[in-house]
């Protein structure tokens, strides 16, 4: 086996998430679904085995009893949580305990259920957060890009009282076919949203990188690309496009979008080329997902 870069970067990341005193446990949140989540050393592992037992439940009531209050963190389209999360973790662990769950069909975490949609995402991230016993107290949601949509609608079913701040970063929540017309543009063109944000070919990872970074490297040589496709891309390739098709954002028929009630914070910047928003556009969209 030859030396490969993706493999020492990959150790990296995962150690940036254990030096923020994280760990990563599998857990069954229902008969069909095993999540793959990183979470604090508040939790013990020995407690895990029996996660919704009564004693469980009352000693995690969440807030209650703990110094720090519990932050979900939920990614994006891409590689694993460690790779999106890498340069906040540690940081953020100084204030949160962190829950940083890989949806399904990223990282490890599995589901032989046939739902595909952002909506189910969510509903697998709130049975986690059950499955942990913590039943009490607020906590609080960050969601990037695809995450963003999973964030939203986890806030919606859970509510205010158990959701209580929801930061969305890099999220279009008021897209529609236009702004995936205008994305495949801006990328150089592609044929689609699906070959950009599941690129296949050096090529248009080279346009995926160079939308995803406000500084992409200069040179990009293919051997990377094709080092980065076959160990970052290739796994559950035809279950993620089956995510991208069943994403119900900017489908007038699936999706209608309601104010949250929530504290929520929008990080946009003019410079976010997945969804470029005007300055009108932010201020119109802002208010659709914000109740005041």
């Amino acid at each position: 086996m030859g030396f490969g870069i993706i493999p020492l970067l990959d150790a990296l990341t995962r150690r940036a998430f254990l030096s923020a005193g994280l760990r990563s446990e599998s857990i069954d949140v229902d008969s069909d679904t095993t999540i793959r989540c990183w979470l604090p050393q508040s939790l013990p592992l020995s407690d895990l085995q029996y996660p919704n037992s009564e004693a469980y439940s009352t000693k995690h009531n969440c807030n209650e009893h703990n110094t720090k209050p519990p932050l979900v963190l939920i990614h994006g389209f891409g590689p694993a949580a460690t790779w999106q999360w890498r340069a906040q973790v540690r940081v953020l662990a100084r204030q949160f305990d962190l829950i940083v769950p890989e949806l399904v069909f990223f990282g490890k975490s599995t589901t032989r259920s046939a739902e595909r949609s952002e909506k189910f995402q969510a509903t697998v991230v709130a049975k986690l957060l059950t499955a942990l016993g913590l039943h009490g107290g607020v906590f609080g949601v960050v969601g990037t890009s695809y995450g963003g949509f999973v964030a939203y609608h986890l806030a919606r079913m859970m509510g205010e009282k158990r959701i209580g701040k929801v930061v969305i970063a890099s999220s279009d929540l008021g897209k529609g076919e236009e702004d995936d017309q205008t994305l495949r543009e801006r990328a150089g063109g592609v044929e689609s949203v699906e070959d950009l944000m599941l690129p296949r070919t050096t090529d248009n990872l080279r346009k995926l990188i160079r939308l995803a970074f406000r500084r992409p490297p200069p040179f990009m040589p293919d051997f990377v690309l094709r080092e980065v496709l076959r160990s970052l891309y290739k796994d559950n390739m035809d279950q993620k496009m089956e995510l991208i098709k069943g994403v119900t954002v900017g489908n007038k028929d699936l999706f209608k979008l309601y104010p949250l009630p929530q504290d929520v914070l929008i990080i946009w910047e003019s410079m976010m080329a997945y969804f470029p928003w005007t300055r009108h556009s932010i201020s119109r969209k802002s208010s659709e997902i914000m109740q005041n």
